[in-house]
């Protein structure tokens, strides 16, 4: 089985919305340090949307988080954020006005490849998931990153503020 193209059916997007549920309810918590929900805007209807990435990277002095867009370009978060760059995101239970900026090509490539050293088995499986054929050194995690059309872009998320400052009104963007 694989995920490379993004769920179609009712059952299937409801359980790839489960995670979001998890946070909605107040349990991101136990999703960890490796998730975070990515609260961004539509880039037509102007509504909030969710998506619950995984962190493939992490500066704890400035709280910024990465993430992949495992769909590549094609993923609608990815293209919000384009869009409109001021998001929120949760990673466990601290919230944070961020800006959303996609990596170059190049530090994509880094970024995936580091992480695929981190996490071998889980950047593996996450590959085979999406359909893509990848080698086992780090090298090949850089290639699949830093392809300008069919890679995997990343994207960094810097809060506006350092880490454990508490933001009012989270409601909205």
């Amino acid at each position: 089985m694989t995920i490379s193209e993004p769920p179609k059916s009712p059952l299937q997007r409801a359980a790839f919305r489960a995670p979001i549920w998890l946070y909605r309810i107040g349990l991101g918590p136990l999703l960890g340090r490796r998730f975070v929900l990515l609260t961004h805007r539509g880039r037509t209807s102007g509504e909030p949307r969710q998506a619950v990435l995984e962190v493939v990277g992490r500066n704890d002095s400035t709280g910024a988080v990465l993430v992949a867009a495992a769909y590549g370009r094609r993923a609608q978060w990815f293209r919000n954020i384009q869009a409109e760059p001021r998001v929120l995101f949760q990673v466990g239970g601290q919230r944070f006005r961020a800006t959303a900026v996609p990596l170059p090509p190049e530090d994509s490539g880094r970024a995936l490849a580091h992480y695929a050293e981190r996490h071998p088995g889980t950047a593996r499986a996450l590959m085979r998931a999406l359909g893509r054929e990848v080698g086992e050194e780090p090298e090949d995690y850089a290639r699949v990153g830093s392809d300008p059309v069919n890679g995997i872009p990343i994207v960094r998320l810097l809060p506006e503020r350092a880490p454990g400052s508490q933001y009012p009104d989270f409601s909205a963007p």
